[in-house]
């Protein structure tokens, strides 16, 4: 069984204690990592310190060093996307997708080291501030903390350790207890490519015990986190006046008006991006409203075209749909699936579970008050909605606590313009579902969705602080 160390100042660590990574279909062990305690947080904390203080990596060189990390990582892109396949469960098509993304976004995140920029400030258009000049700089905050979750494991890594590197700043990076083995990957590349010791600093362990002993340490000046409402509302409790950025997830709606040319590949589209992962995805399609003339024509498209998926071993190169992250995940889903029934809901497929997989599932006349409506359901779920008129829609899309994404899809240039004014988003996409994401977007949400944007050019901006500097010639 191959044993993964942490990553402390450019050296393989080992601690006092291990744990185990299990195969997401067979459930067996196949990996050790060594976990990291009060001793070896504190070491990587000092070392990330020590770094920042004593090592100064011009712009250009902190975008070499990226160039050259991404390089690696698209060159080990097969064991990547293997790794990632056996501790994810994701098939290996999406994982080898992923590695594709993660070496897109560190080329984005090398970009911004050399755009890093202030702006002039009009000073001399106040009175008797004639002589004098001012303008702003970028600053690096200092230590960051990366914290991350395991559905993209390696993408949004990418995503936080990129251009917080990009911006000056040195990284202590915490990866899902889950998916800690691609991050030992990742942080191999980033060696490789000549990035100094201490600027990367891989601790693993469980979160309820690392993130603690993390955010205890005054000495890191931002957390970013991806993963649950509960934990990440807690750690900006915790964090005080430390800056923050916070992407908690969502029960992402579409709106399929009646006026679409294409009713079928709109239906066949929703569902793809209901199912892609095992729906374990932040943005998934869990809410579609239909306008109901459509409403039937819909359903039986993507009914059909869920027949078509395969659920199998994420290794297998013809697999759409792997297990889940684990079977309470799945046992939980199918709770909820069950309980929407009863509730009245109508199955039109799927709902049933085999251990750790749980086959795509479409529900209809499900109520607002339903875990699989009002709650994230992170699983191949969704449920198909009627509805009368474009306000009507609106509202049930915003009657949610979350707000990420939406997606619409219409041929009317004024539906459109209405759903993008008044949806309670952070993105709405017109003619595509809410699932779409590019990596140089501006991507977060609002409500419990979330603090802050990622995308490395709005990532930077939050990982900098604005500097003003004033010159006096009188």
């Amino acid at each position: 069984m191959k044993q993964y160390e942490l990553f402390i100042d450019g050296k393989k660590i080992t601690s006092a204690s291990t744990d185990e990574v299990y195969d997401k279909v067979t459930g067996e062990a196949f990996a050790t990592i060594y976990t990291a305690g009060e001793k070896e947080i504190k070491m990587a904390v000092d070392a990330a310190q020590k770094a920042f203080d004593t090592v100064k990596l011009t712009p250009y060189q902190r975008y070499d060093i990226l160039m050259k990390a991404a390089a690696n990582v698209m060159q080990r892109q097969r064991e990547f996307a293997e790794t990632l396949s056996a501790e994810a469960g994701k098939p290996i098509k999406d994982a080898m997708g992923e590695i594709s993304r993660s070496y897109q976004t560190l080329i984005l995140s090398a970009e911004e080291a050399k755009r890093l920029t202030g702006e002039m400030v009009p000073i001399q258009g106040a009175p008797g501030c004639e002589n004098r000049l001012a303008y702003t700089k970028r600053m690096p905050l200092g230590v960051v903390c990366a914290i991350t979750p395991f559905n993209f494991p390696v993408n949004l890594a990418c995503h936080k350790i990129g251009p917080a590197l990009a911006a000056g700043n040195t990284v202590v990076y915490k990866p899902a207890s889950a998916t800690p083995l691609t991050a030992s990957l990742l942080c191999d590349a980033f060696a490789d490519a000549g990035l100094p010791a201490g600027f990367l600093n891989l601790v693993m362990g469980k979160g309820s015990l690392v993130g603690d002993l993390l955010v205890n340490d005054p000495r890191i000046k931002m957390f970013s986190f991806t993963g649950s409402v509960p934990v990440g509302k807690e750690l900006q409790k915790a964090a005080g006046f430390r800056k923050i950025a916070l992407e908690l997830g969502s029960n992402s709606a579409n709106i399929v008006h009646n006026d679409i040319e294409n009713i079928k590949m709109t239906a066949q589209l929703c569902a793809k991006y209901a199912f892609v992962n095992a729906g374990q995805v932040c943005i998934s399609c869990q809410r579609v409203y239909v306008q109901k003339n459509i409403f039937e024509e819909f359903c039986t498209a993507a009914v059909e075209y869920t027949k078509t998926l395969k659920v199998g071993n994420p290794i297998e190169e013809n697999t759409d749909i792997g297990p889940m992250i684990a079977e309470k995940e799945a046992v939980r889903i199918e709770k909820w699936v069950n309980d929407a029934v009863k509730g009245g809901a109508k199955l039109l497929i799927g709902g049933k579970r085999n251990g750790s997989f749980f086959n795509p599932t479409i529900l209809t006349n499900t109520k607002e008050n339903m875990n699989v409506i009002c709650k994230e359901t992170f699983a191949p779920v969704f449920s198909i909605i009627p509805y009368d008129t474009i306000d009507e829609a609106i509202a049930a899309v915003n009657n949610s606590t979350y707000g990420l994404q939406a997606g619409v899809f219409t041929k009317s240039l004024s539906v459109a313009r209405l759903c993008a004014e008044r949806i309670e988003t952070g993105g709405v996409i017109i003619n595509d579902g809410s699932t779409f994401r590019m990596d140089n977007m501006p991507y977060g949400g609002v409500k419990d969705s979330g603090i802050g944007r990622e995308g490395p050019e709005y990532a930077v901006r939050e990982l900098t602080e604005e500097k003003l500097i004033v010159f006096n010639f009188s």
